[in-house]
């Protein structure tokens, strides 16, 4: 967290907190919804898609004051406000990238490495969530194909095969060479409380 935003908190302790003003897309783009609804309109209306925010300065700043309270609610602290975050995939999106010898290894989207990965999950729409130290993170949907395809059973067969079973259960996998990691089913019910994140705090 920035010295400043420390500061600004020590300084004004008390600043009340707000919803509806910022969310994380599930392709790790920060979203702004200028009439506070991105949660939805206070009589039921749809939630607002919000506004996209590209300058490179302010997402700078968004993802390094970026963090989680006890809860699992996830939050940009802005100077004393607090600002929480509407999650529409997980508190993390992750991208594949390779290592300088050729390993996969993961990023989020503030450009942090992610891991070691501790679980894996997969949802029934086809969706691949992780599990790590850092919180969980989803895998973008542009590095699914590719992260599919670094990740082996532990007997070094693809994943694919263990997709294609009328009903698989959890297997341990790996991730290029990496340590054996379990990986399981979760469902949309269930993912929030399994994974320990709350999409609207």
């Amino acid at each position: 967290m920035d010295d400043q935003v420390l500061a600004a908190m020590a300084r004004w302790p008390n600043v009340p907190a707000v919803h509806g003003w910022l969310s994380l897309s599930a392709r790790g783009q920060w979203r702004l919804h200028p009439h506070g609804r991105g949660w939805g309109a206070p009589e039921g209306g749809p939630e607002e898609p919000g506004e996209a925010i590209t300058s490179p300065q302010i997402i700078a700043f968004i993802n390094r004051n970026y963090l989680a309270d006890d809860a699992g609610r996830w939050c940009f602290q802005n100077g004393p406000q607090r600002v929480y975050v509407r999650l529409d995939g997980a508190p993390w999106i992750l991208g594949l990238e390779t290592d300088a010898q050729g390993r996969p290894l993961l990023r989020t989207h503030t450009g942090a490495g992610y891991g070691p990965v501790t679980h894996w999950w997969l949802d029934p729409e086809g969706r691949l969530y992780a599990q790590s130290d850092r919180g969980a993170g989803l895998v973008a949907d542009r590095d699914l194909a590719r992260t599919i395809d670094a990740l082996r059973a532990v007997d070094g067969r693809p994943l694919d095969d263990w997709l294609e079973r009328p009903a698989p259960a959890g297997i341990a996998v790996r991730l290029g060479g990496g340590a054996e990691t379990p990986l399981g089913l979760v469902s949309a019910d269930a993912l929030e409380t399994t994974l320990g994140f709350i999409r609207r705090p």
